[in-house]
Parts: structure tokens; C-alpha cells; sequence
């Protein structure tokens, strides 16, 4: 399906047969969780999400383009992730370059060398693919720049949040900082399915300093990816409800950021992450992402929430890690109580912060 047709880049160019860019981009936390899509092949989702831009967790790629010589239908395409070639990538890699050619047909007149890394690990839940289809993209976008000198930054980053999420659907929440919005929802002005925009409303104070600290329970690539657990929205007996519930959920916390009220912005992103996995737990065929030290880091914030009176807020992606978000002003005796009664249930601690 051909959408959003404004975004279209005719083939008559002039460009250097070869070149290299590299572009950096974040992985993102959902809080309002993005979870169902009515076509993947096109990524559109079935309710609207907001995500925090992740400081120090991102993905650098390297993109090596070359003139080719003889004019073929699809570029030749090879992919290194920290630093050997990873083949098994290629499919997915492919398929994305296939749906974007329609708005970026100079791609289909180059060969491309593809080198990333990650700064965390990949495939586990930590939005991996957001951040690697996000910095490809913008990278493919330094190309078209290069077409356009008079390209536009708000159409560049536009451009880039509509190609990313023909990648990974999160991916093109990564395109910007803070908190961005993707999917239409009616109490936010300028949102769409097609790419996100940064939250257009006032945000509090205490929002705009918000510490994550990320706890690795398990680092292998999980068994389900993500998009087999999305294709099963399809036919989710709750699917309806779910959706209702997030719409609702964003107004809630459309308020909640414009007061400061950190309990009650921990209570929802909370109540989103346990309905994310619920959804996961009750699809057909189910399964489980939570490992059995998951729980144990849940109910240790909720003990030490209760006794400590500080506000630790958790949040999980399709899989076992969990997001620890809190103020920052509360960082050094959080992060104390994290390194002290958290770190037997972890293989390692990445320290962030939600820019």
C-alpha cells in the first residue's frame, strides 16, 4: 500500500557513486505500550503509544553505499553486527529496503555494506529493533540529503520516523528525543499512524529529569520475537478491550504529565507494562516472557516502594528485563538500594536516563 505518497522521491539525482554515513539512535521505553497492528507489512498500529528516548542505549551504524555497475531490481547487501557478518539479519533487512523503495528509489541504484553495533544486547527486549531500523533510516536519510541539499530538518526527521517504521514499528518513536507519540489518538494534536512526533503538550518539571536504570535478567534473544507476538493481536480474544484501555490510559496520562504526579504516573505505567504481558500470557498459542527473577525485581520494588516511601516505578517490554524509572533528585539512594538488593537478580545493570 502506497500511503503517505507526500514522502515519494522522484529517481532523477545527482549524487558521488560512493559513500559512507554513520548515524547513531536510541532505544525508547513505551508507556503507553503500542501492542497489535492492523498490517505488517505496512506497520499501522491498533492504538496510539508514547515512549522516553533512552540516554547511553542506542545503536551506531555504519552505512558503505556503492554505484552499481550493472543496473539490477534489488541492491546487493551485506551486514556486520560487532563486527562479523550476521546473514540471518539479511531477510528482515531486505524486506525493509523492499518497502521503502517506492519513497527512496535511488536505493535500488546502489550496493550497500552495513556495519552496527549495540551498546545493549539484542533480540531481549530492550527495543533493539527501534534503535537499529532508526539509525538505518537515518542514515538512508543523509543519502537523500545529499540528493536535496534544500531538505528540510522537520521533513528529514519526518521522512526518517515514516521509513524507521516500516522497519519496527517503535522504531520510529527513536527518531526523537523525550517523548514522542506515535499513532492517532484524538486528544493529541498532530499524532498519526504513519510516523511519530515529539509530545506536543506541557510536560511537568519532574518529568523532564526522569532516571531509567535497566536490569538485565536475561540477555539471550528471546524464542518469540516481538512480531509473532503482535501477528497474535489478530485474534486475541481481549485485542477490543485492550486497545480501549490504552486510548484511555494515554488521556490519563496526558493529565498526569501536566500536573507532576509521579504516583500516579507510576501506577499507569505499571498497570500498562502487567497489561502488555497479560495480553502475551492469554494469546493463542501463549507463552512467557517473564523469567522467575522478573518477578522477584517486581515485588522487590513494590516491598521497597512501600517501605522506603520513594518513587521507583517499573516498566517492561516484550521480554524479561525491567525499565526502573524514577526522579532524578532520588537517583543516589535508589541507585544504592538497586546495586545492593537487585544485583542478584540481574547479569548486568545498564544506568540511563529518559532525554
Amino acid at each position: 500500500m502506497r500511503t503517505n505518497c507526500f514522502f515519494y522521491r522522484k529517481k532523477k539525482y545527482s549524487i558521488d557513486p560512493n559513500g559512507v554515513i554513520t548515524r547513531k539512535s536510541p532505544s525508547n521505553i513505551a508507556l503507553i505500550k503500542y501492542w497489535g497492528k492492523h498490517n505488517k507489512k505496512i506497520q499501522i498500529p491498533l492504538n496510539s503509544s508514547i515512549s522516553y528516548s533512552l540516554e547511553g542505549v542506542y545503536t551506531v551504524t555504519r552505512l558503505i553505499y556503492h554505484l552499481k555497475e550493472r543496473k539490477k531490481r534489488n541492491p546487493s547487501i551485506k551486514i556486520f553486527f560487532s563486527g562479523k557478518e550476521k546473514t540471518s539479519f539479511l531477510p528482515k533487512i531486505f524486506e525493509f529496503f523492499h518497502r521503502i523503495s517506492f519513497y527512496c528509489s535511488y536505493l535500488l541504484d546502489f550496493n550497500f555494506i552495513i556495519e552496527t553495533y549495540n551498546t545493549f544486547p539484542h533480540s531481549s527486549g530492550i527495543a533493539s529493533s527501534a534503535s537499529s531500523m532508526s539509525a538505518l533510516a537515518l542514515c538512508i536519510m543523509e543519502i537523500e540529503k545529499k540528493l536535496v541539499s534544500s531538505l528540510k530538518e522537520d521533513f528529514f526527521l519526518k521522512k526518517a520516523s515514516f521509513l524507521a517504521r516500516l522497519g519496527s514499528g517503535s522504531a520510529c518513536r527513536s527518531i526523537y528525543p523525550g517523548l514522542v507519540v506515535w499513532g492517532h489518538h484524538k486528544s493529541i494534536k498532530g499524532s498519526n499512524n504513519f510516523y511519530a512526533i515529539p509530545y506536543p503538550y506541557k510536560v511537568h518539571p519532574i518529568f523532564t529529569k526522569m532516571v531509567d536504570t535497566i536490569l538485565i535478567i536475561d540477555e539471550k534473544p528471546k524464542k518469540i520475537l516481538s512480531s509473532k507476538g503482535h501477528q497474535l493481536m489478530n485474534i486475541h480474544p481481549y485485542a477490543k478491550e485492550r486497545f480501549k484501555c490504552a486510548n484511555k490510559n494515554m488521556n490519563h496520562l496526558i493529565s498526569i504529565l501536566k500536573v507532576g504526579d509521579l504516583q500516579e504516573f507510576g501506577e499507569l505505567i505499571e498497570h500498562e507494562a502487567l497489561t502488555l504481558h497479560a495480553m502475551i500470557m492469554t494469546s493463542r498459542p501463549y507463552f512467557l516472557w517473564m523469567k522467575p527473577n522478573t518477578l522477584n525485581v517486581l515485588y522487590s520494588v513494590w516491598n521497597f516502594r512501600i517501605q522506603s516511601k520513594k518513587n521507583i516505578y517499573f516498566t517492561l517490554d516484550a521480554g524479561a528485563n525491567v525499565h526502573l524509572l524514577y526522579p532524578i533528585e532520588e537517583k543516589k539512594s535508589i541507585l544504592k538500594w538497586i546495586y545492593s538488593d537487585l544485583i542478584s537478580f540481574c547479569t548486568k545493570i545498564i544506568e540511563s536516563f529518559c532525554y
